[in-house]
């Protein structure tokens, strides 16, 4: 997995790409990037699925560490661009339910402005 950060309108955008997965390598931890961004007073992630494959329980698990992380200080996360078939497992893991996601990077920038 590749994880590029930029920031729109003080909200912190990670464009992840590939798969978010359990690796044997010494990859890099979504989590421990959204932890460092909270440590630092960023408030408001953005997670841009656009140019995900393939995400498995690991992956889920790391996206829902970061949610809890950023609510447990008063923080707002929310996932955009995210395909038919990743959008389905969020599905039948009800984490529609929890998590905001929304259509376009667009759409969820303008959401954190509503509060």
């Amino acid at each position: 997995m590749l994880i590029t950060r930029r920031e729109n309108g003080g909200v912190v955008v990670f464009d992840l790409e590939g798969e978010i997965r359990r690796s044997d390598t010494a990859e890099v931890s979504l989590h421990r990037y959204v932890k460092d961004q909270l440590d630092g007073g960023k408030r408001e992630i953005l997670l841009n699925f656009d140019k995900v494959r393939f995400i498995d329980s690991f992956g889920i698990g790391e996206i829902l560490a970061s949610y809890i992380s950023t609510q447990n200080i008063g923080g707002r996360l929310k996932l955009t661009r995210i395909s038919p078939r990743l959008f389905l497992i969020f599905q039948v893991t009800q984490l529609t339910r929890v998590l905001d996601i929304q259509e376009n990077e667009e759409t969820a920038l303008a959401s954190f402005q509503k509060g």
